[in-house]
């Protein structure tokens, strides 16, 4: 017989999905699904299913040998923590998913693909809640949707008991009013700054009492952290001398500075202002409207202003703030090229493809897709609806420069030998003494979870280099090149989060800065970029634990791009 013929023959017999049993241990199973042409005969060791699941079969042949040699296309492994109904204790289960694809798909799109599958699986509206759901599910999606996907292999391992990462803890504890301590006053009196607090905000705020407010108060105040005002202002106490005016002195051209930075956390302006030299910093206080702070100092040849915004959010109050303080920036120092976004974002993880996946600690610079003709390098997403045909809509704003010289030399940068991981450490140095936690936290701490549904949620392991990859978890900062987006519309969401990053290729969102980048556009500003060093998988502002270090990192990388600019030619 030909092998024409024999070809022929399979091409008659329709692919069905089959499932066997590959080997099984004390605490760890592992299953074959597959695509194949056969014409099966049932026997009491085949299942042939009929009615609704046609087209799958059950082998039950006890030792099966797939036949593949060659190494898997994509691999993920996830931990699952199992609820005992009868005394509610945790049993962690780890389940990992090796994929091969047919030979018609592409190499470079079989993560994307292994990647999708595996959000539907695990898709918080139905979840399969026990292992037959579970192993039922890959199977309908492999006969009714992925037909590119050859064989999947399925192992699950028991891993004993074991408490689930908090992971989601504090979205349930965000509503409840949280006991007064120092750390929550001081944390409010940052994110204000330089906008000075009452005793009354605290309450209004807080829910707490006025005693107990100003017993945090006198006690931060002790430890140098705080610092009362006239008519019971309060402010946080600058590390540096700081300059209180009415409005800002004239600066002679030779000190007028051409970067402006614009920070919205008080870490983050710490972590920026410790990447300059011979800084001074001038506030100017309102006790209505918005208080301003400019630090001004040198980096290389270039002068720097540096300021933050007095409170972030999509409060009115908020946005026309970041405006405002924006305008008033760039009104003020009127020699400023470049504008600088710098701070925390939170990451967009890649479950299968290393090259694209964002970790904490990670630096996402604002650019350009490759494969995209608009070229914004921040999207602002207002509206995200689901569409009758299985995806969304968005409504959207997206802001690209007119010149893309910062982008340039990050995406140099970034392919070359760059000096970051050295402005880090000299960061450390100077930040010596200044409260904070600014080295990288352990990486255990580096959890990637994701809700599966009524307060459950799933582990996930974070994919390794394949092949040729070099391995970048050693230390080193790794700094992505992509565009940058900003909404809650999407970036707090489970669903549309992800399936916005991949519409708008975002590797990183922010806390909302579209404000500050309508002004910098409407003060026809050329040169803009937003650096987000990564502090949690949501949009930064949730990774306490990492906000600092993460700061650091993104200003880091700030000070290596204006290394690289041309110096000033006046």
């Amino acid at each position: 017989m030909h092998d024409m013929d024999r070809n022929m023959m399979a091409d008659a017999i329709e692919e069905k999905v089959v499932m066997t049993p590959k080997c099984k241990t004390a605490t760890s199973t592992t299953l074959v699904v597959e695509r194949k042409a056969v014409e099966p005969e049932a026997s009491d060791k085949i299942h042939v299913a009929g009615g609704d699941h046609t087209g799958i079969i059950i082998n039950k042949e006890e030792v099966y040998e797939n036949g593949v040699t060659e190494p898997c296309h994509a691999q993920l492994e996830f931990r699952v923590y199992l609820v005992s109904a009868a005394n509610g204790s945790h049993t962690r289960e780890a389940r990992a998913l090796r994929f091969w694809f047919k030979p018609q798909m592409p190499p470079s799109e079989r993560p994307h693909e292994a990647q999708t599958f595996f959000r539907e699986l695990v898709s918080p509206q139905d979840f399969p809640k026990d292992y037959v759901g579970f192993i039922k599910k890959i199977i309908k999606l492999m006969q009714h949707k992925y037909d590119q996907l050859k064989l999947l292999e399925i192992e699950l391992r028991q891993e004993g008991r074991g408490s689930p990462p908090p992971a989601f803890i504090d979205d349930s504890v965000a509503n409840q009013t949280p006991i007064i301590s120092e750390q929550r006053v001081l944390d409010m009196i940052e994110n204000a700054y330089p906008n000075p607090l009452t005793v009354e905000d605290f309450v209004t705020a807080g829910k707490w009492s006025k005693a107990e407010v100003k017993d945090a108060l006198e006690s931060l105040e002790e430890k140098g952290l705080t610092r009362a005002m006239s008519d019971g202002l309060y402010i946080r106490q600058h590390s540096v001398d700081t300059q209180v005016v009415k409005q800002m002195p004239t600066l002679c051209s030779s000190r007028q500075p051409t970067i402006a930075v614009v920070t919205a956390l008080y870490c983050e302006k710490q972590a920026v202002d410790a990447m300059m030299d011979n800084q001074e910093t001038y506030v100017r206080y309102t006790t209505v409207g918005e208080s301003n702070v400019y630090t001004l100092g040198s980096i290389g040849a270039h002068r720097v202003v540096t300021t933050k915004l007095p409170s972030v959010g999509r409060t009115r109050e908020a946005m026309t703030a970041a405006g405002n303080t924006t305008t008033r920036l760039l009104g003020i120092f009127q020699k400023v090229e470049y504008v600088f976004l710098v701070g925390v974002g939170g990451g967009v993880p890649h479950y299968t493809d290393y090259t694209r996946h964002v970790r904490l600690g990670d630096v996402v610079v604002s650019a350009p897709a490759a494969d995209l003709s608009d070229k914004y390098v921040y999207i602002f997403c207002e509206k995200a609806e689901r569409n009758g045909k299985g995806g969304w809509d968005y409504e959207v704003k997206p802001y690209k420069p007119t010149n893309f010289l910062l982008q340039d030399i990050a995406t140099r940068l970034a392919a070359s030998q760059a000096p970051w991981d050295y402005y880090v450490s000299e960061g450390l140095e100077r930040l010596q003494g200044v409260p904070g936690r600014w080295e990288a936290p352990e990486g255990v701490t580096d959890k990637l979870c994701m809700e599966i549904g009524e307060g459950a949620f799933i582990e996930v392991s974070h994919p390794a280099p394949q092949g040729d990859q070099t391995d970048m978890s050693t230390g080193k900062l790794r700094v992505h090149c992509a565009p940058v987006a900003g909404g809650r519309a999407v970036s707090c969401a489970g669903d549309s989060r992800a399936a916005f990053a991949a519409h708008a290729r975002a590797r990183a969102y922010d806390c909302e800065l579209d404000a500050v980048l309508e002004s910098v556009v409407g003060n026809r500003k050329d040169c803009f970029v937003s650096i987000r060093g990564i502090s949690d998988y949501r949009d930064g502002t949730r990774g306490k634990e990492w906000q600092p270090h993460a700061a650091l990192a993104a200003a880091a990388v700030m000070k290596a791009i204006i290394a690289a600019m041309d110096p000033p030619t006046d």
